[in-house]
């Protein structure tokens, strides 16, 4: 099998860092609802972090470090499974929230959002909508 091919549709972990200056996109979803509940980054670090520790780590593009989720907030994601995308440059982690939102910024509750997509465009400009199925 070429390298490509084993890329695309082998079994073995290759995940393309490199293509992407050593991070890649990681989505988190709701394994049960499938709701998108946000995106982040990863690099090798937070993904063999999340490998090992079973919690959604990801790489703070921001802060230059690795981010646990929820280690501050306590909203951690239990990692129930780990999809990779065809060519291995995208991740969807399927979780199980803790608790609470997966999102910093909170509801007119105080409550933190359930996820971080929360509005939508329309006519060019942004709108609230509800999280999927409430």
């Amino acid at each position: 099998m070429s390298e490509k091919n084993e890329l695309e549709e082998g079994l073995e972990l290759m995940v393309q860092f490199e293509k992407k200056n050593g991070i890649i996109p990681a989505i988190a979803q709701d394994y049960k609802t499938k709701e998108i509940l946000m995106l982040a980054y990863v690099n090798r670090l937070a993904l063999d972090e999340t490998l090992d520790s079973g919690y959604a780590t990801f790489w703070s593009t921001s802060r230059n470090k690795l981010w646990k989720k929820g280690m501050e907030s306590g909203n951690y994601m239990v990692i129930k499974d780990i999809l990779v995308d065809c060519d291995q440059d995208a991740l969807i982690y399927l979780v199980q929230r803790a608790k609470g939102g997966a999102c910093h910024t909170p509801e007119d509750s105080e409550e933190k959002r359930i996820s971080c997509f929360y509005r939508r465009i329309r006519d060019n400009n942004l709108e609230f909508i509800q999280p999927y199925g409430l």
